[in-house]
């Protein structure tokens, strides 16, 4: 006779369940798909106070860069840290051997920011948020 299985909705991302699914994940991608080499990147913008006015996040694995974050404080956009800070994470992905690169932004943050540097949309959600469009976004390193 099966085993009965439930489902259980978990109010708070349980540290036990994570442990469980993540792994788990990880393993299957693995045997799928080989090593990741996940490393994490983020390189960030600071003033002569030494606080954090700006930065950018991401991670590099199956040699692709993901640019998780890119922000800078309002009043230092476009005077080309958003540039610099975008050229290191594409410069420390390819030294550990990325070749291309992703990422996604919102119609209000910066898709002719990345587009000028090179990306191409190739997805959209559009109404996400209502009114907006989620743009995906690649480029060849």
């Amino acid at each position: 006779m099966p085993k009965e299985y439930r489902i259980a909705y978990l109010e708070d991302r349980d540290q036990a369940a994570l442990s469980i699914i993540g792994p788990g994940l990880h393993q299957f991608n693995m045997q799928a798909a080989g090593d990741n080499q996940y490393q994490p990147l983020c390189f960030a913008l600071y003033a002569d106070d030494e606080t954090i006015v700006g930065g950018v996040v991401g991670a590099t694995y199956w040699d692709w860069l993901y640019v998780d974050l890119l922000w800078i404080r309002d009043d230092l956009r476009g005077k080309g840290y958003g540039h610099r800070l975008l050229t290191c994470a594409e410069e420390e992905a390819q030294r550990r051997g990325a070749k291309n690169a992703y990422l996604d932004t919102f119609s209000f943050q910066a898709p002719a920011f990345y587009e000028q540097h090179g990306y191409e949309v190739f997805g959209e959600l559009a109404d996400f948020p209502p009114g907006h469009q989620r743009f995906f976004l690649r480029k060849q390193l």
